[in-house]
């Protein structure tokens, strides 16, 4: 697994190289009174594995589906390695592999008919029994859809996805629906494509899957973008606080601890205790307690995580800066919906 440096460190070279393999300019859609998408900006470099990350109903699937084609935006534009996905259908098609969220294939059709079918679309294919192999399909090679689990449907939509070799895949829920093994063997497929070259968009609601596997992401929320970054920094722009929970061997007055200066809240629940406060947090708390001849049992300090500042991120205030590069703005405004 690459550390962030690595990521970032990567995904700014290939941005120094070369303009974005996707430009995404101010995507704006309404339905009715409701705005789904609200001016989203983005760039996807080469060669990296972008996240789009929000709660339901944000606007993801929306802005996934403007991206790839499938749905004209009301105003914005967006250039995928130079083509247009209406004007240049053509070649955007055989470039661009998607998987969608929902997507269905006639009931009768065999796997290995539509994997054969979906590679005749392309003048390059990869193999096709290779792939299945890889998405662990290949024991449903002459399973109909209809009688496919709902995982390895999804499965087999990756597998369509990547059959023509994209330079650029569009994977929205990638894992939704598979079982942990199977979820890791995907993982593993997305870092080898984009290993070989490709550009990955990510869309996910996994915290997990995004830490693993994307090199930046954004986060929208309410149709607009409230923040961009690797995961590593908007982990960072969250983390202002530590959190230390044990359990004491004898009990003590709240005042031993919340009179502490790097303290700023406690709590206690089923017996362990719950300590926040600033970066001194864990030495303070250990030390005092040792003066005051308390055991600390299963003391730990937890780190803030993805999904930490996912929440952080999401329930604050209806006005964010986005990002720090040329797309960075504050903005206020409107609502949700996928």
């Amino acid at each position: 697994m690459e550390t962030d440096e690595i990521k970032n460190d990567r995904a700014i070279g290939a941005g120094v190289e070369a303009a974005p393999s996707i430009a995404v300019r101010e995507l704006r859609k309404t339905y009715a009174s409701t705005v789904a998408v609200d001016e989203v900006s983005f760039d996807v470099d080469h060669g990296e594995i972008f996240g789009i990350l929000g709660p339901n109903g944000a606007g993801k699937t929306t802005t996934v589906e403007m991206l790839t084609g499938l749905r004209r935006p009301d105003a914005g534009s967006v250039d995928v390695l130079g083509l247009d996905p209406w004007a240049d259908r053509r070649a955007f098609t055989e470039t661009v592999g998607v998987q969608l969220q929902s997507s269905r294939l006639p009931e009768k059709i065999k796997v290995a008919e539509a994997v054969e079918l979906y590679g005749s679309f392309y003048r390059d294919p990869v193999d096709g029994n290779d792939l299945l192999e890889r998405l662990g399909l290949s024991q449903t090679r002459n399973t109909r859809y209809g009688a496919l689990s709902g995982g390895q449907q999804q499965r087999l939509a990756v597998a369509l996805a990547l059959i023509g070799r994209p330079q650029v895949a569009v994977l929205d829920e990638l894992t939704t629906g598979l079982d942990p093994q199977a979820r890791r063997e995907a993982w593993d497929l997305i870092a080898g494509i984009r290993d070989r070259g490709a550009t990955v968009v990510l869309v996910t609601h996994f915290m997990e899957e995004a830490e693993y596997l994307c090199d930046r992401l954004i986060l929208i929320a309410r149709g607009r973008v409230i923040a961009e970054g690797s995961p590593g920094q908007l982990v960072e722009r969250t983390s202002r606080t530590n959190r230390v929970t044990f359990r004491p061997s004898a009990s003590f007055p709240d005042a031993l601890l919340t009179d502490l200066a790097p303290v700023s809240s406690m709590s206690r629940s089923g017996g362990i205790v719950t300590v926040i406060g600033d970066q001194d947090v864990l030495q303070a708390v250990a030390s005092t307690l040792t003066n005051a001849g308390i055991v600390a049992e299963n003391l730990r300090i937890h780190q803030n995580s993805l999904e930490d500042a996912f929440v952080s991120l999401v329930e604050a205030p209806d006005q964010h800066t986005v990002g720090s590069g040329s797309h960075a703005r504050t903005r206020e405004g409107p609502s949700q919906h996928d």
